[in-house]
């Protein structure tokens, strides 16, 4: 086992496998048991079973955070078991390890891809493998040598591309968008596929007006506290799209809206 470095990257771990589950803990454990020195960060373990969609863009809004090199553990893999590849990649200035599904997809579309590689050498890996959780078994393991510094080419074969998605297709004619809830945060506002870039021409008074389901609202607004308690409202969120919430509130829960719910911005 190499010694850690002082300046070694973070692990950091994205799953769905929910907040307070022990198979986080287990997840950690695998990693400490071959780098006890990792630094280990959570961005979240909140991502809806098994819905890789968001995961996927979960990881392209926050992957900024985090400075280069760091090594992102993503777990939302309902075909653990299956013919589905494991895989290594390298996008923009980050390295990921997951099962490849579409996870990486979001990333792919705004960075480059440096490296891929199929996950097949049994030697970074636990001794025994779980069908059911390559998670601990597979991935953390895999992330943990990486972070003492095994080259990536020691991992398995390079592959030439990716699993894509299909997005939903933001259209944007004169004076209408027409986008999606793609996700719901932890405070239930509803985040939008519709970009800043995509409104960059729209006007942001109450002339544009914002549907959602049997809900609408009118302007676009810079905070949250732009608007009284319990309204409504529209702005544009950390991640650089179109969010609608409810000031002090849930809009995901007073409003009933769940991602794929269609989203009009008219003016």
């Amino acid at each position: 086992m190499s010694a850690a470095s002082p300046h070694a990257p973070p692990i950091v771990l994205t799953t769905d496998y929910g907040h307070g589950s022990p198979y986080v803990g287990a997840l950690k454990g695998a990693i400490l048991a071959i780098n006890p020195a990792a630094v280990i960060v959570d961005l979240t373990h909140g991502i809806p079973p098994q819905n890789i969609a968001v995961g996927a863009w979960t990881l392209a809004d926050h992957v900024e955070a985090f400075p280069p090199g760091a090594i992102h553990v993503v777990v939302v893999d309902p075909g653990v078991g299956s013919s589905r590849r494991a895989i290594f990649a390298e996008i923009g200035a980050w390295r990921f390890v997951a099962p490849d599904n579409g996870l990486l997809d979001r990333l792919a579309r705004r960075w480059p891809i440096l490296t891929i590689r199929e996950l097949t050498e049994p030697r970074w890996w636990r001794e025994s493998v779980s069908h059911t959780f390559h998670g601990r078994d597979i991935f953390a393991p895999v992330a943990a040598h990486l972070s003492l510094g095994v080259e990536p080419d020691r991992l398995g074969p390079p592959l030439a591309t990716l699993i894509e998605l299909a997005w939903p297709e933001v259209i944007v004619v004169p004076g209408k968008i027409q986008g999606a809830v793609r996700s719901v945060d932890s405070f239930g506002n509803l985040i939008t596929d519709i970009s800043a870039e995509a409104l960059r021409d729209v006007p942001t008074d109450e002339s544009v007006r914002i549907e959602c389901d049997e809900h609408e609202t009118l302007g676009i607004y810079k905070t949250y506290s732009d608007q009284p308690e319990m309204t409504l409202m529209a702005l544009i969120g950390s991640s650089g799209f179109l969010e609608l919430s409810i000031v002090g509130d849930s809009a995901a829960i007073m409003l009933g809206v769940q991602p794929g719910t269609k989203v009009t911005v008219r003016w």
